[in-house]
């Protein structure tokens, strides 16, 4: 496995992640599969199946036996925590309760990176700066990194960072595939240059898109496409069938009989 420093920190990686945005059975045998390959950073957020990723995953890490802190990565995120009117978002308050919560469903002292899941345009930058930067003074966390924020936006946060002689986020946790391209081979490019920003990104099958699976218009029944009952789902599946839907297994479709006309 090889591995990497993860944007301008000492963190090192493995290239390779796991990551839980839907709970899944066998977590503890995943867990241990993905360690014997080298795996060493994991990927879960408060959003992820209502949390419950957060505790397969503590539970399936506490299972492996001989495992020290130091041989894996725990990434979380906060935002999306609950229905209440202060249980989602980037205010000072969500950030510390969201990261407590966390911590309790892994099970963990601290995360290694704490992400701002999405950018929160109705709460002031320099306290979601502060918010995470508290969070890493108090122990909860190592480092603080972005997920889907613009690019104007990073460069605000390292602002209001240097200004205050605070730590910035270290990497951003954009989606990135075939069919999602623009934001980390255009939009950021600046930032690779003036931050060191590293990438942690997610969804390289667009869902399972580019797998050629849909290609015929129908949801297999072992796909995540056929869960019922779960809003997401729900939603990913809507776009499914939606004509945006329909043009990108058109545009998959299209790759796949390029790549057999190469021979690929």
């Amino acid at each position: 496995m090889e591995y990497r420093y993860l944007g301008n920190s000492g963190l090192k990686v493995s290239v390779l992640s796991l990551g839980s945005w839907i709970t899944f059975e066998q977590t503890t045998d995943i867990v241990r599969a993905s360690l014997e390959l080298g795996i060493n950073h994991f990927d879960v957020a408060e959003s992820h199946s209502g949390g419950q990723a957060e505790i397969d995953l503590g539970h399936a890490l506490r299972s492996q036996d001989g495992l020290k802190r130091s041989d894996f990565v725990i990434s979380t995120k906060v935002f999306w925590g609950g229905k209440g009117p202060n249980d989602r978002g980037l205010s000072r308050k969500h950030v510390f309760e969201g990261t407590v919560a966390c911590l309790q469903r892994l099970q963990l002292d601290y995360v290694d990176i704490l992400y701002a899941q999405r950018p929160d345009p109705d709460t002031p930058m320099e306290e979601i700066v502060r918010a995470f930067n508290w969070c890493i003074d108090k122990g909860m966390a190592l480092y603080w990194a972005t997920s889907e924020w613009p690019a104007h936006l990073i460069v605000e946060a390292h602002a209001v960072a240097n200004k205050l002689l605070l730590i910035p986020p270290i990497t951003e946790s954009p989606q990135y595939n075939m069919l999602n391209r623009e934001r980390v081979e255009k939009e950021y490019c600046y930032l690779y240059k003036k931050y060191r920003m590293g990438l942690c990104t997610w969804s390289p099958l667009a869902s399972g898109l580019l797998t050629g699976k849909y290609n015929d218009g129908v949801i297999p029944p072992q796909s995540r496409f056929a869960i019922e009952d779960h809003p997401v789902i729900n939603r990913f599946r809507a776009g499914f069938f939606s004509e945006e839907g329909r043009r990108k297994v058109e545009k998959v479709k299209q790759m796949c009989v390029s790549n057999t006309r190469i021979g690929l």
